[in-house]
């Protein structure tokens, strides 16, 4: 296995991440956060390394997926020379008029132990889940299901201790640092917090997930 440390002190911020093969026909990158495996993600993309397939994130690394072992070695190399800069971790956050506004009933089983977890009451439960930007970190576990970040502190929670059997499609919940939407209905230890008609995956779309990794989204208090 051959590990690779890159560390980029430009602007002062220590950016360490390490490439480790992943069979020989891939490379991992390991992160220290969800925002770093952002932008180490979008600069893999702008960078279009020639002999990479798909770069795939997850909550602390990326996936270089390559076109046979004839690639790996020139592409550590490659991913050894980008940097990404220190204001790639605060995300421009464009336009907010631009983001995508999911309407919820915050009616979930768990909102009453949320509030009693992290002290606050329901309705400032409620408040800090809308007054927060989210931004889509990576996809997961079923098509549509997508792992918000950037939340407010405060509502980071634990999972269940006993996943539910049955969660409903649209079930609204968090887990840790993340929030997410339920697209169809499964297994889950997320705490629900509340429920939403929206819709998270339609293959009639011509993008079939609602989000996609990098947007922004706000939830909003139906």
């Amino acid at each position: 296995m051959s590990v690779t440390e890159i560390t980029d002190f430009s602007r002062g911020v220590d950016m360490a991440m390490t490439v480790v093969d992943y069979g020989d026909q891939a490379l991992i990158l390991q992160c220290d956060t969800t925002a770093e495996v952002l932008a180490w993600t979008e600069a893999l993309r702008a960078a279009r390394l020639p002999g990479v397939l798909d770069i795939v994130p997850a909550s602390v690394t990326v996936l270089v997926k390559l076109d046979g072992p004839r690639f790996q070695g020139v592409t550590r190399q490659r991913i050894r020379r980008l940097r990404v800069a220190a204001d790639a971790l605060t995300a421009d956050a464009g336009d907010p008029a631009e983001d995508i506004v999911i309407d919820v009933v915050y009616d979930g089983p768990d909102l009453a132990h949320v509030a009693s977890h992290t002290g606050l009451s329901p309705a400032q439960v409620i408040h800090a889940h809308t007054s927060t930007r989210w931004r889509v970190g990576f996809g997961g576990f079923a098509p549509g299901f997508a792992y918000l970040i950037g939340g407010d502190e405060r509502l980071r929670v634990p999972r269940r201790s006993e996943p539910r059997t049955s969660v409903p499609a649209g079930a609204v919940g968090l887990a840790g640092e993340f929030s997410a939407v339920y697209p169809r209905q499964s297994p889950g230890g997320w705490q629900i917090i509340g429920h939403t008609e929206a819709v998270l995956w339609d293959i009639d779309r011509p993008d079939p997930a609602l989000l996609t990794q990098g947007c922004w989204v706000r939830f909003r208090a139906d």
